[in-house]
């Protein structure tokens, strides 16, 4: 793959269908945002708009630009960006209710259909997707796989089998972070020692992994060839610091929410992504057949609120 050229998703063509694609998308978001504003002004809150756009944002800035071809001489180039897609691009973009904000950018004669048929869609619902076990296996089995010298030389060296390895980790980061941040519909709930330990566990692999590059006293990835003026072009120094990096990131990534959602568990205080809930209505209940939860309730309420404002408008 010559690093000179785009090809595949790196082609002039390519990119820009990718960028439309995802301001396509970002229109969709704030429409939706909007009308959410309109309807439960506690239920948009700025901050889901600035983190699902920052979250598509880094997305663009791994799949579609020049950052992404920049692993093919750098090993740490090459973290960094499964770093960005599976830790940060990934909950930014399920903190901003993604799902839910797509729905209520549909017209209110959709909306309500679609909302209550995906809530009832039982792998969102917590029977597979959402099951913790099955994310952290999918997160840690991606970040393994992917890191086995064989298979990291396979990707290095096809095109496709790249492009492929980028999606997967993105896949695999919003399935990992699913049960952490439980956008909706997830209405399943967990005890408050679930997401430290979770998270704490998700440390471990990734830290052995870190380890072993940081230590290690031999190049493990002979496909990745750092820059001369990186590393005094040294492959051994680039791998040094692509391990140290992802072993700092990852303790930092992890590890921070799961001390602050253990310190706002001990003082019997809800995580700052759940705090924005609104009343429980009897009417919802009847109609999406919904726990009494954000944003459960959302989903009915914000339809139900759009009907009563269009029957009051006629």
């Amino acid at each position: 793959m010559p690093s000179e050229k785009y090809g595949g998703l790196h082609s002039q063509l390519t990119l820009m269908a990718i960028a439309l694609s995802f301001l396509l998308l970002a229109s969709i978001y704030l429409r939706g945002w909007c009308n959410l504003r309109s309807t439960l002004p506690k239920s948009g809150g700025l901050w889901r708009f600035a983190g699902f756009a920052i979250g598509v944002l880094l997305t663009w800035s791994v799949l579609a630009t020049p950052f992404g071809h920049l692993d093919q001489r750098s090993l740490t180039a090459h973290m960094a960006q499964h770093l960005v897609l599976m830790t940060l691009a990934a909950p930014l973009l399920l903190l901003g209710e993604p799902v839910i904000t797509l729905v209520r950018s549909l017209p209110s004669r959709y909306c309500l259909r679609v909302a209550k048929w995906l809530s009832h869609f039982a792998p969102v619902r917590g029977r597979i997707s959402v099951y913790p076990v099955f994310c952290w296996l999918i997160g840690t089995v991606c970040v393994i796989w992917w890191h086995v010298p064989t298979v990291f030389a396979f990707g290095m060296r096809s095109e496709r089998w790249h492009e492929f390895e980028q999606l997967t980790f993105f896949a695999a980061g919003l399935v990992f972070w699913w049960p952490v941040v439980q956008p909706w519909p997830s209405s399943g709930r967990r005890p408050g020692w679930f997401i430290p330990l979770y998270l704490f566990l998700a440390t471990l692999p990734c830290d052995a992994l870190s380890a072993f590059l940081t230590f290690c006293d031999r190049v493990v990835y002979s496909t990745c060839v750092a820059r001369p003026e990186l590393y005094h072009g040294s492959a051994l120094g680039d791998q040094e610091f692509a391990g140290s990096m992802m072993w700092v990131w990852v303790t930092f990534v992890y590890l921070i929410p799961a001390v602050v959602i253990t310190v706002q568990r001990l003082y019997a205080r809800k995580p700052s992504w759940e705090q924005e809930v609104v009343p429980v209505t009897t009417l919802l209940d009847k109609t999406l057949s919904l726990e009494p939860r954000f944003p459960g309730q959302l989903a009915g309420q914000l339809c139900v609120n759009q009907n009563q404002a269009v029957a009051e408008r006629d």
